[in-house]
């Protein structure tokens, strides 16, 4: 298991080339998901886990490594399975999402494989809301989930998503103008926690599942204007989404004479000083990592207020 992880120097030069690394695994079944090797630290057999009174019942309990205490997150059982049973020959897969580390129960590791975002589809029509999947792939002919982790982490703890008085009372956009903006999250929970973030700013706002449907979206609206920033002067996008991520999506309306000055922030679960070099190459107005109401807000704020 030692070698299951490339370096993340390595790992890191695929970002901002339309390509990742799915980790694969499986919970009780033959079915196998993917989690994306950037959201991942560490891979390790199951530690003994201590249990806690009143813990959410997909928190199989916590465990101590390297001088961290984790919660240890049942991924079958967050997702509506039977709870993996055998933990002595189950492993944790280590992750960093939303700024906090986690570990999820799984019963098996196989392998990295190295993707492109356009084999990475969205989840089938008539999945429903409440699926866990934020998208799926093929590989080896067998269909492979990936599954909408900041949705689980949402019902197990969810986030704050309101804006501090403080930083309110600060705040000098113009909210009489209904400001339009676009944000694209392949995640329905991270694209509702932002606007429920957003809401005391009086914007407009729409929404795209992935880069491919926000810049066909702009692109429909480039149709009429010359400046598309006119009507839409920002948009806050994820990175880590299906057919087209958020770089690539950021270097497409830099390309784009009708595009190229819209403000881009990128919004994203990602962590790793690897993000402010990419913000730079493919321009980029900002980076904030999820999920800091006040931090979002503010940057909206500063860049719908020039």
């Amino acid at each position: 298991m030692s070698n299951i992880l490339e370096s993340v120097n390595k790992r890191t030069q695929l970002v901002g080339q339309n390509r990742l690394e799915l980790l694969l695994f499986k919970l009780n079944g033959h079915q196998r998901f993917g989690i994306n090797v950037f959201k991942v630290k560490e891979v390790l057999q199951c530690p003994p886990l201590t249990s806690l009174p009143r813990l959410n019942s997909s928190v199989r309990g916590i465990a101590h490594v390297r001088g961290m205490t984790i919660s240890v997150i049942d991924l079958s059982a967050a997702t509506g399975g039977r709870p993996i049973e055998d933990l002595s020959s189950s492993f944790i897969i280590i992750s960093e999402y939303n700024r906090s580390i986690q570990g999820f129960l799984v019963s098996s590791v196989e392998r990295i494989i190295n993707m492109n975002w356009e084999a990475i589809m969205p989840p089938p029509q008539g999945s429903g809301k409440g699926s866990y999947l934020t998208a799926v792939t093929e590989i080896d002919n067998e269909l492979v989930e990936i599954l909408d982790v900041e949705k689980i982490l949402d019902e197990i703890s969810p986030v704050n998503t309101n804006i501090s008085q403080e930083l309110d009372k600060k705040l000098t956009i113009d909210r009489a103008q209904h400001h339009h903006i676009m944000v694209i999250d392949d995640s329905s929970v991270a694209r509702k926690q932002i606007i429920r973030s957003l809401t005391s700013l009086n914007l407009k706002i729409d929404t795209a599942k992935d880069g491919n449907e926000a810049l066909t979206k702009l692109r429909a609206v480039a149709a009429d204007l010359d400046d598309v920033s006119t009507e839409i002067p920002l948009i806050i996008s994820d990175i880590e989404m299906p057919e087209m991520d958020g770089y690539t999506l950021t270097a497409e309306i830099r390309d784009d004479p009708k595009l190229r000055n819209i403000k881009v922030v990128l919004h994203t679960s990602l962590s790793g000083v690897f993000n402010q070099a990419m913000v730079e190459k493919v321009g980029a107005n900002d980076f904030i990592a999820k999920f800091n109401p006040d931090e979002l807000a503010a940057s909206v704020n500063k860049h719908l207020s020039l």
